[in-house]
Protein backbone atom coordinates (compact mmCIF):
# COMPACT_ATOMS: atom_id res chain seq x y z
CA UNK A 1 0.00 0.00 0.00
CA UNK A 2 1.42 3.60 -0.55
CA UNK A 3 1.77 6.48 1.15
CA UNK A 4 -1.03 8.27 -0.26
CA UNK A 5 -3.06 4.49 -0.15
CA UNK A 6 -2.67 4.52 4.02
CA UNK A 7 -2.46 8.36 4.55
CA UNK A 8 -6.49 8.11 2.93
CA UNK A 9 -7.24 5.15 5.07
CA UNK A 10 -6.34 6.77 8.19
CA UNK A 11 -8.72 9.59 7.29
CA UNK A 12 -11.41 7.50 6.94
CA UNK A 13 -10.89 5.88 10.30
CA UNK A 14 -10.28 9.40 11.85
CA UNK A 15 -12.26 11.77 10.69
CA UNK A 16 -15.67 10.31 11.17
CA UNK A 17 -14.98 11.07 15.25
CA UNK A 18 -13.55 14.77 14.95
CA UNK A 19 -16.01 15.90 12.36
CA UNK A 20 -18.56 14.89 15.03
CA UNK A 21 -16.42 16.95 17.31
CA UNK A 22 -16.18 19.99 15.63
CA UNK A 23 -19.85 19.99 14.41
CA UNK A 24 -20.87 19.63 18.15
CA UNK A 25 -18.59 22.85 18.63
CA UNK A 26 -20.76 24.48 15.83
CA UNK A 27 -23.81 23.61 17.07
CA UNK A 28 -23.29 25.26 20.63
CA UNK A 29 -21.57 28.24 18.74
CA UNK A 30 -25.05 28.43 16.60
CA UNK A 31 -27.25 28.02 19.66
CA UNK A 32 -28.41 25.32 18.59
CA UNK A 33 -27.44 22.60 21.08
CA UNK A 34 -27.26 24.15 25.07
CA UNK A 35 -25.37 23.35 28.49
CA UNK A 36 -28.54 21.78 29.41
CA UNK A 37 -29.10 19.49 26.15
CA UNK A 38 -25.23 18.47 26.99
CA UNK A 39 -25.63 17.74 30.53
CA UNK A 40 -28.72 15.49 29.96
CA UNK A 41 -27.27 13.88 26.87
CA UNK A 42 -24.17 13.53 28.84
CA UNK A 43 -25.60 11.57 31.42
CA UNK A 44 -27.47 9.30 29.29
CA UNK A 45 -24.65 8.64 27.25
CA UNK A 46 -22.44 7.53 30.58
CA UNK A 47 -25.77 6.23 32.24
CA UNK A 48 -26.88 4.13 29.92
CA UNK A 49 -25.93 3.84 26.01
CA UNK A 50 -22.46 3.49 26.46
CA UNK A 51 -22.71 0.58 29.21
CA UNK A 52 -25.48 -0.92 26.70
CA UNK A 53 -22.55 -0.77 24.04
CA UNK A 54 -19.40 -2.22 25.77
CA UNK A 55 -21.94 -4.84 27.39
CA UNK A 56 -23.37 -5.75 23.71
CA UNK A 57 -19.67 -5.92 22.12
CA UNK A 58 -18.26 -8.05 24.93
CA UNK A 59 -20.76 -10.57 25.07
CA UNK A 60 -20.58 -10.87 21.16
CA UNK A 61 -16.75 -11.35 21.38
CA UNK A 62 -14.51 -14.16 21.68
CA UNK A 63 -13.03 -13.80 25.29
CA UNK A 64 -10.31 -16.26 24.23
CA UNK A 65 -9.07 -12.75 21.73
CA UNK A 66 -10.22 -10.13 23.45
CA UNK A 67 -9.39 -10.97 26.82
CA UNK A 68 -5.48 -10.55 26.88
CA UNK A 69 -4.11 -10.60 30.52
CA UNK A 70 -0.84 -9.24 28.37
CA UNK A 71 -2.54 -5.93 27.30
CA UNK A 72 -4.34 -5.08 30.31
CA UNK A 73 -1.03 -5.76 32.28
CA UNK A 74 1.00 -3.39 30.22
CA UNK A 75 -1.32 -0.79 29.76
CA UNK A 76 -1.40 -0.41 33.78
CA UNK A 77 1.78 -0.54 33.94
CA UNK A 78 2.60 2.32 31.73
CA UNK A 79 -0.36 4.19 33.23
CA UNK A 80 1.24 4.77 36.56
CA UNK A 81 4.72 4.76 35.02
CA UNK A 82 2.81 8.21 32.76
CA UNK A 83 1.58 9.28 35.93
CA UNK A 84 4.93 9.60 37.93
CA UNK A 85 6.82 10.91 35.10
CA UNK A 86 4.33 13.41 34.82
CA UNK A 87 4.18 14.24 38.38
CA UNK A 88 7.87 14.36 38.38
CA UNK A 89 8.20 16.79 35.44
CA UNK A 90 5.56 19.00 37.62
CA UNK A 91 7.62 19.28 40.26
CA UNK A 92 10.67 20.43 38.57
CA UNK A 93 8.59 22.82 36.50
CA UNK A 94 4.74 23.59 37.32
CA UNK A 95 4.30 26.23 40.20
CA UNK A 96 3.17 24.34 43.22
CA UNK A 97 -0.87 24.91 43.27
CA UNK A 98 -0.84 23.82 39.62
CA UNK A 99 0.88 20.81 39.76
CA UNK A 100 -2.41 18.74 40.26
CA UNK A 101 -4.64 19.64 37.93
CA UNK A 102 -1.25 19.43 34.83
CA UNK A 103 -1.02 15.77 36.12
CA UNK A 104 -4.51 14.53 36.35
CA UNK A 105 -4.57 16.97 32.44
CA UNK A 106 -1.21 15.37 31.73
CA UNK A 107 -2.69 11.84 31.93
CA UNK A 108 -5.99 10.94 32.10
CA UNK A 109 -7.42 10.52 28.59
CA UNK A 110 -11.10 10.23 27.36
CA UNK A 111 -10.50 6.61 26.49
CA UNK A 112 -14.39 5.93 26.73
CA UNK A 113 -15.52 8.30 24.06
CA UNK A 114 -13.11 9.14 21.80
CA UNK A 115 -10.48 6.53 22.11
CA UNK A 116 -13.58 3.59 21.90
CA UNK A 117 -14.75 5.27 19.32
CA UNK A 118 -11.65 5.49 17.22
CA UNK A 119 -10.90 1.84 18.26
CA UNK A 120 -14.46 0.79 17.07
CA UNK A 121 -13.81 2.53 13.54
CA UNK A 122 -10.03 1.21 13.16
CA UNK A 123 -10.75 -2.52 13.99
CA UNK A 124 -14.74 -2.97 14.44
CA UNK A 125 -16.36 -5.79 16.84
CA UNK A 126 -12.51 -6.35 18.27
CA UNK A 127 -11.74 -2.67 19.07
CA UNK A 128 -15.33 -2.41 20.88
CA UNK A 129 -15.11 -5.53 23.16
CA UNK A 130 -11.21 -5.41 23.48
CA UNK A 131 -11.61 -1.61 24.30
CA UNK A 132 -14.37 -2.48 26.62
CA UNK A 133 -12.20 -4.59 28.59
CA UNK A 134 -9.59 -2.41 29.07
CA UNK A 135 -11.89 0.56 29.68
CA UNK A 136 -12.44 -1.02 33.22
CA UNK A 137 -8.31 -0.55 34.13
CA UNK A 138 -9.03 2.54 32.29
CA UNK A 139 -12.01 3.34 35.55
CA UNK A 140 -10.11 1.74 38.39
CA UNK A 141 -6.22 3.65 37.10
CA UNK A 142 -7.60 6.89 36.25
CA UNK A 143 -10.27 7.65 39.37
CA UNK A 144 -7.03 6.32 41.75
CA UNK A 145 -4.48 8.09 40.41
CA UNK A 146 -6.18 11.34 39.93
CA UNK A 147 -7.34 11.31 43.94
CA UNK A 148 -4.05 10.70 44.62
CA UNK A 149 -2.56 13.91 43.06
CA UNK A 150 -5.39 16.26 43.91
CA UNK A 151 -5.53 14.97 47.53
CA UNK A 152 -1.24 15.64 47.27
CA UNK A 153 -2.25 19.53 46.55
CA UNK A 154 -5.77 20.02 47.74
CA UNK A 155 -5.63 17.70 51.54
CA UNK A 156 -8.03 19.99 53.12
CA UNK A 157 -10.62 18.65 50.64
CA UNK A 158 -9.79 14.88 50.13
CA UNK A 159 -12.33 12.83 49.30
CA UNK A 160 -12.02 9.84 51.38
CA UNK A 161 -11.00 6.68 49.96
CA UNK A 162 -14.28 4.61 50.86
CA UNK A 163 -16.45 6.97 48.47
CA UNK A 164 -14.21 6.40 45.90
CA UNK A 165 -14.37 2.44 46.09
CA UNK A 166 -18.07 2.88 46.23
CA UNK A 167 -18.31 5.44 43.08
CA UNK A 168 -16.05 3.35 41.32
CA UNK A 169 -18.24 -0.03 42.07
CA UNK A 170 -21.61 2.09 41.22
CA UNK A 171 -19.82 3.05 37.90
CA UNK A 172 -21.96 1.88 34.82
CA UNK A 173 -19.07 0.82 32.54
CA UNK A 174 -17.58 -0.97 35.58
CA UNK A 175 -20.63 -2.85 36.07
CA UNK A 176 -21.33 -3.58 32.56
CA UNK A 177 -18.06 -5.13 32.06
CA UNK A 178 -18.65 -6.94 34.75
CA UNK A 179 -22.29 -7.98 34.27
CA UNK A 180 -20.51 -8.94 30.37
CA UNK A 181 -18.04 -11.18 31.20
CA UNK A 182 -20.25 -14.00 32.87
CA UNK A 183 -22.15 -13.87 30.19
CA UNK A 184 -19.97 -14.40 27.27
CA UNK A 185 -17.90 -17.26 28.89
CA UNK A 186 -21.56 -19.15 29.27
CA UNK A 187 -22.70 -18.52 25.62
CA UNK A 188 -25.94 -17.22 26.75
CA UNK A 189 -27.50 -16.11 23.90
CA UNK A 190 -30.58 -13.54 24.42
CA UNK A 191 -33.18 -13.27 22.13
CA UNK A 192 -33.20 -11.70 19.25
CA UNK A 193 -35.51 -8.59 19.73
CA UNK A 194 -33.49 -7.72 22.68
CA UNK A 195 -30.43 -7.82 20.81
CA UNK A 196 -31.86 -5.81 18.16
CA UNK A 197 -33.28 -2.89 20.65
CA UNK A 198 -29.99 -3.05 22.54
CA UNK A 199 -27.94 -2.52 19.38
CA UNK A 200 -30.66 0.27 18.46
CA UNK A 201 -29.95 2.02 21.99
CA UNK A 202 -26.15 1.62 22.01
CA UNK A 203 -26.09 3.11 18.35
CA UNK A 204 -26.69 6.68 20.07
CA UNK A 205 -23.72 6.72 21.87
CA UNK A 206 -21.11 7.65 19.51
CA UNK A 207 -23.03 10.74 17.76
CA UNK A 208 -24.36 11.87 21.21
CA UNK A 209 -21.03 11.68 23.09
CA UNK A 210 -18.91 13.59 20.51
CA UNK A 211 -21.65 16.17 19.92
CA UNK A 212 -21.36 16.81 23.51
CA UNK A 213 -17.56 16.61 23.50
CA UNK A 214 -17.50 19.19 21.02
CA UNK A 215 -19.83 21.11 22.39
CA UNK A 216 -17.93 21.58 25.72
CA UNK A 217 -14.96 22.91 24.31
CA UNK A 218 -14.32 26.84 25.19
CA UNK A 219 -12.81 28.41 22.77
CA UNK A 220 -12.28 31.56 25.12
CA UNK A 221 -10.56 28.82 27.41
CA UNK A 222 -8.36 28.06 24.35
CA UNK A 223 -7.52 31.70 23.61
CA UNK A 224 -6.39 32.05 27.45
CA UNK A 225 -2.15 32.10 27.02
CA UNK A 226 -1.12 29.55 29.33
CA UNK A 227 2.09 27.79 29.14
CA UNK A 228 1.20 25.47 31.70
CA UNK A 229 -1.71 24.58 29.67
CA UNK A 230 0.42 24.05 26.82
CA UNK A 231 3.04 22.09 28.33
CA UNK A 232 0.62 19.89 29.69
CA UNK A 233 -1.60 19.42 26.38
CA UNK A 234 2.16 18.85 24.60
CA UNK A 235 2.13 15.94 27.49
CA UNK A 236 -0.84 14.12 26.78
CA UNK A 237 -0.52 13.93 23.04
CA UNK A 238 2.44 13.78 22.20
CA UNK A 239 5.52 12.49 24.72
CA UNK A 240 3.53 10.23 26.56
CA UNK A 241 1.76 8.45 23.47
CA UNK A 242 5.21 8.32 21.89
CA UNK A 243 6.63 7.08 25.02
CA UNK A 244 4.09 4.69 25.93
CA UNK A 245 3.32 2.87 22.90
CA UNK A 246 7.53 2.96 22.00
CA UNK A 247 7.32 0.95 25.20
CA UNK A 248 4.68 -1.47 24.30
CA UNK A 249 6.65 -2.00 20.75
CA UNK A 250 9.88 -2.96 22.61
CA UNK A 251 7.83 -5.26 24.99
CA UNK A 252 6.38 -7.20 21.65
CA UNK A 253 3.36 -5.75 21.09
CA UNK A 254 2.38 -5.15 17.57
CA UNK A 255 -0.93 -5.02 15.22
CA UNK A 256 -4.45 -4.45 16.92
CA UNK A 257 -3.14 -4.68 20.38
CA UNK A 258 -0.53 -2.10 19.67
CA UNK A 259 -2.97 0.09 17.99
CA UNK A 260 -5.85 -0.35 20.63
CA UNK A 261 -3.24 0.64 23.07
CA UNK A 262 -1.66 3.73 21.21
CA UNK A 263 -5.74 5.08 20.81
CA UNK A 264 -6.34 4.65 24.61
CA UNK A 265 -3.15 6.93 25.54
CA UNK A 266 -3.42 9.51 22.44
CA UNK A 267 -7.03 10.41 23.40
CA UNK A 268 -7.47 13.76 24.56
CA UNK A 269 -7.94 14.78 28.27
CA UNK A 270 -10.90 13.34 29.99
CA UNK A 271 -14.05 16.37 30.67
CA UNK A 272 -14.10 13.65 34.42
CA UNK A 273 -10.46 15.61 35.00
CA UNK A 274 -12.56 19.24 34.91
CA UNK A 275 -15.26 17.63 37.55
CA UNK A 276 -12.89 16.30 39.68
CA UNK A 277 -11.10 19.62 40.07
CA UNK A 278 -13.78 21.69 40.43
CA UNK A 279 -14.90 19.88 43.37
CA UNK A 280 -11.53 20.08 45.42
CA UNK A 281 -11.65 23.92 44.58
CA UNK A 282 -8.64 23.43 42.31
CA UNK A 283 -7.44 25.59 39.02
CA UNK A 284 -10.76 24.97 37.15
CA UNK A 285 -9.66 27.46 34.31
CA UNK A 286 -6.72 25.61 33.83
CA UNK A 287 -8.51 22.15 33.42
CA UNK A 288 -10.78 23.79 31.18
CA UNK A 289 -7.88 25.03 29.04
CA UNK A 290 -5.82 21.71 28.82
CA UNK A 291 -9.27 19.81 27.89
CA UNK A 292 -9.93 21.99 24.92
CA UNK A 293 -6.51 22.33 24.13
CA UNK A 294 -5.85 18.49 23.76
CA UNK A 295 -9.58 18.11 22.24
CA UNK A 296 -8.39 19.94 18.95
CA UNK A 297 -4.72 19.07 19.03
CA UNK A 298 -6.19 15.25 18.82
CA UNK A 299 -7.63 15.70 15.31
CA UNK A 300 -3.69 16.36 14.44
CA UNK A 301 -1.94 14.01 16.60
CA UNK A 302 -4.01 11.11 16.22
CA UNK A 303 -4.40 10.98 12.61
CA UNK A 304 -0.41 11.25 12.42
CA UNK A 305 0.24 9.09 15.05
CA UNK A 306 -2.07 5.97 13.08
CA UNK A 307 -0.71 6.90 9.79
CA UNK A 308 2.95 6.60 11.30
CA UNK A 309 2.43 3.36 13.21
CA UNK A 310 0.80 2.26 9.80
CA UNK A 311 3.32 3.12 6.98
CA UNK A 312 6.20 1.53 9.76
CA UNK A 313 3.90 -1.41 9.34
CA UNK A 314 3.62 -2.44 13.50
CA UNK A 315 -0.44 -1.99 13.69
Amino acid sequence: MTLTAIFLNTLETTLPVFVMVFIGLGLRRLNWIDATFIHTASALVFKATLPTLVFLSIINADLDTTLNPALLGFFLLATIASFLLTWFWAVWRVPHADRGVYVQGAFRGNCGIVGLALAANLYGDYGLSAGGLLLGVVILSYNALSVIVLSAYHSQQQAGWLDILRDILRNPLIISVLLAIPVAWSGLSLPGWVMTSGDYFASLTMPLALLCIGGTVSMNAIRADSKTAVSASMMKMVVLPALCVGGAWLAGFSGPELGLMFLFFASPTAAASFVMVKAVGGNDKLAANIIAMTTLMASITVTAGIFLLRSAGVI
